[in-house]
């Protein structure tokens, strides 16, 4: 019983073969090597449906999901005129002149002369420093083409420059002459230059994988912003809003960018086991160590505007979605490589080939989780540094709940990497390491008594 060949999935040859054999004749006889000129020959049609089979119905949930939880755009509110709450406009540095800071009133606290502390020592340099008067013109909102101005204290952390676009506050209930006050600088440009650089690069070096990468990336900031975040804010449960959304990630985001393969699939079902074992840890430990999610000025503010939000289930929500992004680098990377190894050697069975690239694996898991934990250590740099400065003990600066709940993320999302390894490269080595039909015969001997290779097509294999 001969098995009949299935119709590629994938770019093959012209000659319908993926690569070129070399067979010698003399002493070197029998040797044969293949260049791989594309994707792993597809796994067979039984194995293609067991795959489909899991996957199509937990796509089908992830669109229910979206459908049933889409929120229809964020909840509207009345603004506290607080932090990010404020309204503002754009506006522009049109003149800057030196003034003498005792003229302009620019110090709130009298000086004493003592300059022993930090407070001292700004207030002396209000009294007698140099401060900048600045002619801000509001560029945007009703009041475009209004000026006003705006003292800048020498020792300010953020200095004007005439000409600079920045950001203005707005303050309906304010006095007139209060009701403009610059917030920061406008940023665009050069983050809009930096944003081309880096996808003229991603193009350039990935070709059409990496305008497919770009068109991703833009798809998952489309989910986080439409999706993730309005939902949260209607009352959803964050935890479900954030399984949903990120599987919808996983899911255009890997096939977009890898194709609608059997390798890829098993990169979706590697990551999805440890997403729910993240979830899974992460609600225990949260839940456990009493985080309530509400450690910054910015949580207790989004605490305040919407009180029915779930703070922990919040944290938890991003934990999920902050562990996304490695675990498709480490599944992606681990199914790719237990391809390769049975490309190199068709002969492996399931066990040699789940051996071999578990070595690779490991080396995978100590770069990736160092990498994660000096993200979030960089990210928390300088709350680390207060704590220093307070000469505080490690043991009271992990028990806060500020720095805990950094520790409670990476360790969770740390522990789903680690899982992934053997997850995903147990599940490759099985689908990969079934039979393929239509696949040409491998062995050292493959060649032997067959001559020159004719036209690439192998002999069929009896089952």
């Amino acid at each position: 019983m001969t098995s009949s060949p299935q119709p590629p999935t994938e770019p093959t040859d012209p000659n319908g073969h993926a690569g070129h054999a070399h067979a010698g004749h003399g002493p070197t006889a029998g040797h044969s090597h293949s260049h791989s000129h594309g994707p792993a020959a597809p796994v067979s049609k039984h194995l293609r449906k067991v795959i489909a089979a899991v996957l199509i119905p937990f796509a089908t949930a992830v669109f229910v999901g979206l459908v049933v939880l889409w929120p229809g755009g964020a909840p509207g509110h009345e603004r506290t005129g607080v932090g990010f709450d404020r309204q503002t406009q754009q506006g522009k540095v049109v003149s800057l002149a030196f003034v003498d800071c005792k003229s302009v009133n620019a110090s709130q606290v009298p000086s004493t002369g003592d300059t022993s502390t930090p407070e001292g020592r700004e207030a002396e340099a209000a009294q007698t420093g140099e401060c900048k008067k600045a002619t801000v013109e509001v560029g945007s909102g009703p009041d475009r083409g209004r000026t006003f101005v705006e003292v800048v204290q020498p020792g300010a952390p953020r200095q004007l420059e005439d000409g600079q676009e920045v950001v203005v506050a707005y303050a309906p209930d304010a006095p007139r002459d209060l009701q403009y006050s610059v917030i920061d600088v406008n940023r665009k440009f050069p983050m809009a230059v930096l944003a081309g650089i880096f996808a003229v690069s991603v193009v350039l070096v990935g070709r059409m994988r990496g305008l497919f990468a770009l068109i991703a990336l833009v798809v998952s900031f489309g989910v986080l912003t439409l999706f993730i975040l309005p939902a949260i804010l209607q009352g959803s449960n964050p935890l479900v809003v954030a399984i949903v959304g990120a599987s919808a990630i996983m899911l255009i985001g890997l096939y977009m960018c890898h194709g609608l393969t059997a390798r890829t699939s098993v990169a979706v079902l590697g990551t999805l086991v440890s997403l729910l074992l993240i979830g899974l840890l992460g609600s225990v430990f949260i839940d456990w160590a009493f985080l309530s999610g509400n450690t910054d000025d910015n949580t207790g503010l989004i605490h305040g505007l919407y009180p029915d939000i779930d703070m922990s289930g919040l944290l938890l929500a991003g934990v999920i979605i902050g562990s996304l992004g490695v675990l498709d680098d480490v599944t992606v990377t681990q199914t790719s490589a237990v391809w390769e190894l049975h490309q190199a050697d068709p002969s492996m069975g399931s066990r040699s080939l789940y051996r071999a690239a578990i070595r690779i694996g490991r080396d995978h898991i100590a770069s990736v989780v160092n990498t994660l934990v000096l993200a979030y250590a960089g990210a928390a740099l300088p709350l680390l540094l207060l704590f220093s400065i307070a000469n505080s003990s490690m043991g009271s600066v992990a028990n806060s709940e500020l720095v805990a709940a950094e520790i409670v993320r990476t360790l969770v999302g740390s522990i789903g990497l680690v899982a992934s390894v053997p997850v995903t490269t147990a599940l490759a080595a099985l689908v990969v390491s079934a039979d393929r039909p239509g696949a040409p015969a491998a062995g050292p001997s493959a060649g032997a008594n067959q001559g020159p290779a004719r036209s690439g097509r192998g002999r069929r294999r009896k089952r």
